[in-house]
């Protein structure tokens, strides 16, 4: 029953997205450590980084609660978002919207415009590894490798990737911030602090995701 209940309420919806938020933002770091290999230059580093995510139990174990998270986060963001779409005519809502930033206003839209970029990223990447590729039988590694390096060849793909790394940064920029602000840590003390983590982690992240297909196309050229 309280489960239902706060998932029900408004402050539990945003309570759960604030968790799960914060939650997928360790992720991101994560990843971009382990995608950061892609640097390397024949990619076995990758391939063997890649072989370790999907083969290690513990990972694997937590992956389950990285994508319910997504969809957790993604649902209630569309139910918040409805939400308050609802309570547009009041005067509360014109004034807070007066005083929000453009990622505070337009947070569904960025956050669709993610989740495509997800399930785009999913469908080429994850199921390659997944089902599409076969292991090296000494090894038993999948080329990984070869795949993403094909992908970041293609001048629009390596462009999309681009542009959704801004989205990705300016979702982040607002959604860090008010994570912490939802779960009651503002203090006017570190509230500065934590909007200047929130500004350097978004950058951070788009920066470093985007130096890989820029990268790797540059490479494929030369």
């Amino acid at each position: 029953m309280w489960l239902i209940n706060l998932l029900t309420s408004s402050i539990g919806k945003k309570v759960i997205m604030s968790l799960t938020g914060l939650f997928l933002c360790s992720f991101l770091l994560i990843h971009l450590l382990g995608n950061l290999q892609l640097l390397s230059s024949d990619g076995t580093a990758f391939n063997e980084y890649a072989k370790f995510m999907t083969t290690f139990t513990p990972i694997k174990i937590v992956s389950y609660g990285l994508y319910a998270s997504i969809l957790l986060h993604a649902v209630l963001g569309i139910a918040l978002w409805s939400q308050n779409k609802k309570a547009k005519g009041s005067n509360y809502a014109v004034k807070t919207s007066k005083n929000t930033t453009f990622a505070g206003r337009n947070m569904a839209l960025l956050g669709s415009i993610m989740f495509v970029f997800i399930v785009w990223h999913m469908g080429t990447f994850w199921a390659a590894m997944k089902f599409r590729l076969e292991p090296d039988t000494a090894t038993g590694m999948v080329d990984l490798y070869a795949e993403v390096a094909g992908a970041f060849s293609y001048l629009w793909v390596v462009v999309l990737y681009v542009i959704s790394m801004v989205v990705i940064a300016l979702h982040l920029h607002h959604g860090f911030q008010s994570a912490f602000q939802t779960l009651g840590l503002n203090h006017k003390k570190y509230t500065p602090l934590i909007k200047g983590l929130g500004t350097g982690f978004s950058v951070l992240i788009a920066i470093g995701f985007s130096i890989i297909p820029i990268w790797m196309y540059i490479q494929s050229i030369s």
